[in-house]
């Protein structure tokens, strides 16, 4: 018996949950089909969903086929919840892209795309939808092997029953000389056929493409078993217990419960689990273990590699925490490029308030809840306005109270041109610590990166991974906007403690003094998100499309032409290009499409008017300050960044 994770993908509205419904229906996992428009849909069982008619959330079912078990999790198609989206492909085996035949390749299908080759997830290709007006399968095809990958291969009409087609044997045997010498030799072993197609397939050399109607249950049934066929694992139960976390959730008491796949071996409840969060070493024992099937819960006592399931006990393990043996943790390239302010009424206690978003914090990460004391404010960090819509409402769902979001602002970030030096010394009455940093400019998207060249003996490693955890533990300040600090390496050159009086915190104080005192001296950097875009428009709209683009202040390369469109491929800020979609789909009538991914941050287009409108002033800022403390005659007294070297205690390198 096999275990696989199949993950659906699609952009809205290509049809995603009702082909979930129909293969849910025709293994027998529910009693009836339901649909996004009737509002009762197995894998969209939040109020959220069922209301808006997308999916938000990326929930499991569990299917039985043929002796084997299959975990579907039905993903976002929209691009404010690619944060959901991407963890979840981080643990399938398998993907069924799912495409339209009317509206064919869309923007959403392109980035998903990537992601799964990205990742490198075997991936079949589903067209649906082939029994509405204006749909074409063919062309839907070739859109596919145009746009996306030329090795695409048909399995509607050329793989039945196990058997493979003489069309699809000569595209695998393009692509292999051992099966091209098979092929001309004329073998006809199907088991050495259908092998081969399952090793091409998992290998990432071939991507099956079926079709039919999952509103009508056309073609679906041949799917799933072509499905079925095609499809292999190697999961290692005998193994050690390893396992990735892909999300985190709390039942309606509150009960935080940890989403895992299990990678190898097995894991029995009340078995101890080791894994390293926030640097910290955790052995929890797992209290409890469900097999989740939509909003159903089943108890079990254990788990085997390939299962998809749920723990209680686990406290602190993250979204793409490896488990027992499996040590990393994964990172997103999902990032929100906006922030909002969250507004409540004052009669609701700000830490009732900073509470349900913690709890929201860990179950998305990417909304990086921040709690300003001083002002008394909470903000996060967001995909786009519909996000915004959804947390609104889950929040009155769920926590009983109302909040509402101010206007969204582009995240900035900061960074340096060139290395500096910084140095920090915090030595007030019975306290004493001193850091000495160099700051180097990192490659974008590196963001903060440490390295030590401080000799033990002078710096007991302790404080120096002390240190080091000071600077991941928060994000820093930059001085043009009070924006984080990002894209740059930190080495501590030397350190100093008192063996009396160095005490918790000190060397917090120390470290960031010195970073804050390298940066006052540095080029700050002011740096904005991008998105790539790729732009399909009729030839008459070319000229307006690219005069907005440089209106926007992007770029873009020559554009493709043939006789009817064109395809414009460039790089813009989001800050200029967001609602661009809007305004695009209104002049060319909807017959247009653009697709816009975010591609990281660069130099602001604007820096002066940033940041003459954020107005940040750093020497107010309650968090920071560049200034160090000295002690002289029973008391410590500040010494402003720019005197503070001449009165380090340690020798400063040249």
């Amino acid at each position: 018996m096999k275990r696989l994770t199949i993950g659906l993908f699609a952009h809205v509205d290509a049809g995603k949950t009702t082909f979930a419904e129909q293969l849910l229906y025709h293994t027998n996992s529910i009693r009836s089909r339901g649909r996004v428009d009737h509002q009762d849909a197995f894998l969209d069982n939040h109020d959220i969903e069922r209301a808006r008619g997308i999916t938000v959330f990326a929930d499991q079912a569990v299917m039985e086929y043929k002796g084997d078990t299959y975990y579907l999790i039905d993903t976002p198609g929209h691009v404010d919840f690619s944060p959901e989206m991407e963890r979840a492909i981080q643990v399938i085996d398998y993907a069924i892209l799912i495409v339209s035949a009317v509206e064919g390749v869309q923007g959403h299908t392109e980035t998903v795309w990537q992601l799964l080759r990205k990742h490198q997830i075997p991936t079949f290709f589903f067209i649906n939808k082939t029994d509405r007006i204006g749909a074409d399968a063919v062309r839907t095809e070739a859109d596919i092997r145009q746009q996306l990958t030329e090795d695409v291969c048909g399995i509607t009409d050329g793989f039945t029953d196990g058997i493979i087609g003489e069309p699809l044997r000569e595209a695998m045997a393009e692509r292999d000389e051992a099966l091209l010498d098979a092929f001309l030799e004329g073998r006809e072993d199907p088991v050495f056929w259908l092998e081969s197609l399952q090793r091409m397939i998992a290998g990432g050399l071939l991507f099956p493409c079926a079709y039919g109607s999952a509103l009508q249950d056309t073609g679906v049934m041949e799917f799933l078993n072509q499905l079925h066929l095609l499809t292999t694992t190697s999961y290692d139960e005998n193994a050690s217990f390893l396992g990735r976390v892909y999300k985190i959730r709390h039942d309606a008491g509150g009960t935080r419960l940890t989403f895992i796949k299990a990678l190898g071996g097995r894991l029995k409840v009340r078995e101890q689990l080791g894994y390293i969060s926030g640097g910290v070493q955790y052995n929890e024992k797992v209290t409890q273990i469900f097999l989740l099937n939509g909003y159903k819960s089943q108890p079990v006592e254990q788990v085997a590699a390939g299962d998809l399931f749920a723990v209680a006990g686990l406290s602190a393990a993250e979204a793409g925490q490896g488990l027992g043996l499996l040590s990393d943790k994964l990172a997103y390239e999902s990032e929100p490029t906006l922030q909002s302010k969250v507004l409540f009424d004052n009669s609701i206690h700000v830490q009732k308030v900073l509470g349900a978003f913690r709890t929201l914090e860990a179950e998305e990460p990417s909304l990086n809840v921040v709690w300003d004391e001083k002002l008394q404010e909470i903000s996060i960090r967001v995909m786009g306005l519909i996000q915004l819509e959804v947390l609104e409402q889950l929040v009155g769902e769920r926590f009983g109270f109302a909040i509402s979001f101010g206007q969204p602002q582009i995240l900035y970030k900061e960074t340096i041109q060139s290395a500096v030096k910084g140095y920090g010394h915090f030595e007030p009455l019975r306290h004493y610590a001193e850091v000495h940093l160099l700051i180097e400019p990192g490659e974008r998207g590196s963001g903060i990166l440490f390295d030590s060249r401080c000799h033990p003996d002078d710096l007991n490693v302790s404080y120096q991974n002390l240190i080091r955890n000071h600077l991941y533990e928060r994000e820093h300040h930059g001085l043009l906007t009070g924006m984080p600090v990002t894209d740059v390496k930190i080495t501590l050159l030397r350190g100093r403690a008192h063996k009396e009086h160095t005490h918790g915190g000190d060397f917090r104080e120390a470290v960031f003094r010195a970073l804050r005192q390298g940066l006052e001296k540095a080029d700050n950097v002011l740096l904005e998100p991008y998105y790539d875009f790729k732009i399909k428009v009729a030839i008459d709209d070319m000229g307006r499309v690219l005069s907005d683009i440089q209106r926007a202040s992007g770029t873009f390369d020559p554009p493709h032409m043939d006789e009817t469109q064109a395809v414009i491929t460039g790089r813009a800020p989001v800050s200029t290009f967001m609602n661009y979609s809007t305004e695009f789909a209104s002049f060319t009538h909807g017959r247009g499409s653009i697709r816009c991914v975010f591609s990281g941050y660069d130099r602001c287009h604007n820096t002066e008017e940033v940041i003459e409108r954020i107005g940040y002033r750093k020497e107010a800022d309650p968090m920071y300050t560049s200034s160090s403390i000295f002690c002289a005659k029973g008391a410590g007294y500040s010494v402003p960044w720019d005197e503070a070297e001449a009165k380090m205690h340690l020798e400063l390198e040249p």
